[in-house]
């Protein structure tokens, strides 16, 4: 498979974060055929961020109450987009919106996406492979948005918020602002 595009980029803490384990995050996305992969890397100190282990690799609803990545992906100019969740515990959730906030509905996948996580002391990697084929909103778009977001869960249960840009107010990964990355289709 060889990208027709691909991003580097880091996100950024909400301003309302507090002092929390993680000392950044930073993603990688690449776009090949219709296949999009997201490699996210959360630095700092692990053991005090909860990491849920291994799951069972299936469908779930709620995975933002915890610690998750995120993806959002809209077809240029269009209204409607995506929401995928992916959990450390390899759990994942995705959902087609009509419109900001409105309209969701759980997205219809050809396949489940693909996760791989790795951790060590100082490091957790999550690879997303996402296969958009069935995804009709998507289908034919020249140029794909996306908006990438993750929410971390320290040791003790507190959440921070983590986007590419956060509008003004409490963390709102859905915004239209925060979709400022463009990957053109292959």
């Amino acid at each position: 498979m060889r990208p027709a595009d691909a991003h580097w980029t880091v996100l950024v803490a909400h301003p309302d974060t507090a002092r929390q384990p993680v000392s950044g995050i930073a993603v990688e996305v690449r776009l090949a055929a219709a296949t999009l992969v997201c490699n996210y890397s959360l630095h700092g100190d692990i053991a005090r961020v909860r990491v849920s282990g291994a799951g069972a690799g299936h469908r779930a609803h709620g995975l933002w109450q915890h610690t998750c990545f995120e993806a959002f992906i809209a077809a240029q100019g269009a209204a409607a987009y995506y929401e995928f969740n992916f959990s450390p515990t390899l759990d994942w959730a995705a959902y087609e919106f009509t419109d900001y906030r409105n309209g969701m509905a759980p997205a219809n996948l050809t396949q489940a996406p693909g996760l791989q996580a790795r951790r060590s002391s100082n490091q957790f990697e999550l690879t997303a492979t996402v296969h958009l084929g069935g995804l009709t909103a998507l289908r034919g778009a020249p140029v794909l948005h996306l908006a990438l977001a993750a929410v971390v869960e320290d040791y003790r249960g507190g959440l921070s918020y983590w986007a590419l840009d956060h509008p003004p107010g409490k963390p709102d990964f859905h915004h239209p602002d925060g979709f400022t990355i463009d990957l053109r289709a292959p």
